[in-house]
């Protein structure tokens, strides 16, 4: 009767395959890999464009257009924002019309000028010291009369005072028209300013106003950025930034899906002295599907080194619903749970705990089994 009990029971066991290796398994006992690697430190950062610029308003008035949206791209040059300019062009025209004047009297000031050094005043036979003769007897005789008994009277002083006085009306002149002319260089200048435009290939990533607004200077507009090239940005603790350099390659994983290398393009050379952190940039290569604003890892050396395990996937038991795996100790097997880190090429896994690098475990153990359970003998 028990030996007909223990076939029974035996017949049960392979039907429903507990405590016995399914046929045709191939399990074997092997060694933990252990390997030397590099401690890092994963951070977090954030993808941004290769370049951005923030546009202020130079001017004060009213936006009288915004050229698009936000992922609107323009060519470098383009108008991107365009503020209200009536009341500087009119002012403009206000000035041009003093240039004109200036230009007139300086005309007129150096025409005087050339006169008085041709035909001085001061021997204009009309203009006479003033006895009321006629201006024959005044030129031959009243002047030279004048000059020698009356005193008060000296041509060649009048002359050159007459002369100082032309020269001088001359520099007036010019220096109201060049008055005249900076005041004209200044409106162009605002008018200048009250055009937006992109100062390189880009895209607007967000805009500050809208059609009708009313800004003053210094007031954003609008983020424009390069955006056909993306770089990281994350703020790295003042001890890791003595091991980076510009130019090393790291890796990096953008919103938990996508593995790239990084490559250092920038290192601040001061740290933040609240939260102790030095900002770094990185370039990711060209062409990358990763959009600005989002979430991404970096993995940075942190200078000392150690070592790994590693288990083939195979290893890993059946069923179970936390990670585990059958170590062999004493000719015996026993079941213990283990905590993975990162996939390396699809077929091993980086064993964070669990396993020490001397222990042994079971390769592909077929399903159904239990701790205690060894491969048989080949």
């Amino acid at each position: 009767m028990d030996s007909k009990k223990s076939v029974f029971i035996g017949f049960v066991g392979v039907v429903l395959g507990i405590g016995l290796p399914a046929v045709g398994q191939s399990a074997d006992i092997i060694p933990v890999e252990v390997s030397k690697t590099q401690s890092q430190s994963v951070l977090g950062s954030t993808v941004v464009p290769y370049k951005e610029v923030t546009l202020t308003a130079q001017i004060p008035g009213i936006v009288k257009r915004v050229a698009g949206g936000v992922g609107s791209s323009f060519a470098a040059g383009n108008t991107l924002v365009q503020i209200d300019d009536s009341q500087l062009q009119a002012k403009r025209n206000a000035v041009a019309a003093q240039i004109g004047t200036a230009q007139s009297g300086v005309t007129n000031a150096q025409a005087q000028y050339n006169r008085e050094q041709i035909s001085p005043r001061s021997k204009d036979i009309g203009a006479m010291p003033g006895f009321g003769m006629p201006a024959i007897f005044d030129r031959l005789g009243t002047r030279q009369f004048a000059e020698t008994f009356m005193g008060g009277y000296d041509e060649q002083t009048i002359r050159q005072a007459d002369l100082e006085n032309s020269r001088s009306a001359v520099l007036q002149a010019q220096g109201g028209l060049q008055q005249a002319n900076a005041q004209l260089q200044e409106l162009d200048s605002a008018i200048s300013n009250a055009t937006s435009t992109a100062p390189f290939e880009g895209m607007i990533l967000s805009k500050q106003v809208e059609v009708g607004d009313t800004v003053q200077p210094g007031q954003p507009l609008l983020t424009y950025g390069y955006v056909k090239n993306k770089r990281l940005e994350s703020d790295v603790p003042s001890g890791l930034v003595a091991g980076l350099k510009v130019g090393m390659v790291v890796e990096a994983r953008i919103n938990n899906s996508l593995n790239t290398t990084a490559k250092i393009a920038e290192i601040y050379p001061l740290a933040d002295p609240t939260r102790h952190t030095v900002t770094v940039k990185f370039d990711l290569p060209v062409g990358i599907e990763a959009t600005p604003g989002n979430y991404a890892e970096v993995h940075l050396p942190e200078g000392q080194s150690g070592t790994s395990i590693f288990i083939p996937k195979t290893a890993l038991f059946k069923g179970g619903t936390l990670p585990s795996v059958l170590v062999v100790k004493d000719g015996k097997s026993e079941l213990r749970m283990v905590r993975l880190g990162t996939d390396q090429s699809g077929e091993k896994l980086e064993v964070v705990s669990g396993l020490d690098a001397n222990e042994h475990i079971i390769n592909d153990p077929p399903v159904g089994v239990v701790s205690g359970w060894i491969p048989p003998a080949k």
